[in-house]
């Protein structure tokens, strides 16, 4: 079977519904308009944080743009129970656990170390060193299969994460102890500079097969396939069937991260082609074609879009800054005689800086 062949799709970029015999999907109006919610609203308040990125409210910032179809379709196909294990680029799947965007933006803005409760939203703090997620979730879906818990445990990687060894290491604890997660890959094609093809000679879905497991290669860019594939692969880890691996097919349509030029490395013509993928684009022809929403509907998405952006901007900025010496208190979860020693080395630091 080529490849192309085993893309599952449930929405054409053209906003054509079809169906898929192995993943169906019955949603009512008001879930269809809700997804189309939830992807406006989460590009734009992604927008808002790259522009105060660029006025100097935050320090760095990397952008889902493009990826709304995989985060959000995702996001939403999972119970409130499950876990999820985020790299550092899943502000939609955030969205959809409950976490406010200001809580994401105070650690790009560096006045927290996390800036949310994972056991408050099930979702954990973001992972910026590139792989180790994926040994994180295992470990905790282990965890979850040995207390005979009722959830999956969703872990997301980009495809170049895909390049470290942390991720085999993990697909196999995985597969041996039959743990009940779920390996989403969001392989928007670059991983900073480098293109996917001068990473893997096959789809990052066929690896699943060398260590036992299912693969499903989805089109990530359709919010549609992203859900009815994601709730099988949970439902499917849940029941005691052990870890799947999703690899959707999308686009980074930004750069890798604010300190990131892409035009020096990619050719405008790649991004005008997937553009005409575009996973809200094809949402709202599909709710138009279908006569599921009208201009006022859109009109009031855009409203509340509005709304979040002025929320995100007034909370960015109204942000307390820390003390400095504040980074020594989550070192570890006590006292720690080395760490009070060097807290007061650097207080007193500080202390003279402040009496020259």
């Amino acid at each position: 079977m080529s490849r192309e062949a085993r893309l599952i799709q449930l929405l054409t970029p053209d906003g054509e519904r079809v169906d898929h015999p192995d993943y169906p999907l019955d949603l009512t109006p008001d879930e269809l308009r809700g997804l189309f919610r939830d992807m406006v609203l989460t590009r734009r308040f992604d927008g808002e944080a790259t522009s105060l990125q660029r006025q100097g409210e935050l320090a760095l910032w990397v952008s889902l743009l493009g990826q709304e179809a995989a985060q959000i379709g995702s996001g939403r196909a999972i119970r409130a129970a499950d876990h999820v294990f985020p790299s550092y680029r899943e502000h939609g799947v955030a969205w959809c656990r409950g976490v406010d965007p200001i809580d994401l933006m105070g650690m790009y803005r560096g006045v927290t170390n996390g800036g949310w409760d994972p056991a408050e939203h099930n979702f954990h703090l973001y992972t910026i060193v590139i792989g180790p997620v994926a040994l994180h979730a295992t470990g905790y879906a282990m965890g979850v299969a040995k207390d005979g818990a009722d959830m999956a445990v969703m872990c997301y990687f980009g495809e170049g994460g895909g390049s470290q060894g942390d991720l085999s290491e993990a697909f196999n604890f995985a597969a041996v102890n039959n743990a009940p997660v779920v390996f989403f890959c969001q392989n928007n094609q670059w991983s900073i500079s480098t293109p996917f093809a001068k990473q893997s000679r096959v789809p990052i879905f066929q690896r699943a097969a060398g260590f036992g497991f299912p693969g499903v290669r989805v089109d990530g860019n359709d919010v549609l396939a992203c859900m009815a594939v994601t709730k099988a692969a949970a439902e499917h880890a849940r029941s005691n069937g052990g870890p799947m691996l999703i690899e959707a097919l999308t686009y980074r349509m930004a750069a890798h991260a604010t300190s990131d030029d892409p035009t020096r490395y990619r050719i405008a013509e790649e991004g005008a082609e997937w553009e005409l993928k575009d996973p809200i684009h094809r949402l709202k022809t599909y709710l138009i074609n279908e006569r599921l929403a009208d201009d006022t509907y859109f009109a009031d998405v855009e409203d509340e879009a509005d709304e979040l952006a002025v929320h995100v901007r007034e909370g960015v900025r109204s942000m307390p800054n820390p003390h400095p010496a504040e980074f020594f208190d989550h070192v570890y979860a006590g006292e720690h005689a080395l760490i009070d020693e060097e807290r007061a080395e650097f207080e007193a630091y500080l202390a003279s800086i402040e009496g020259a």
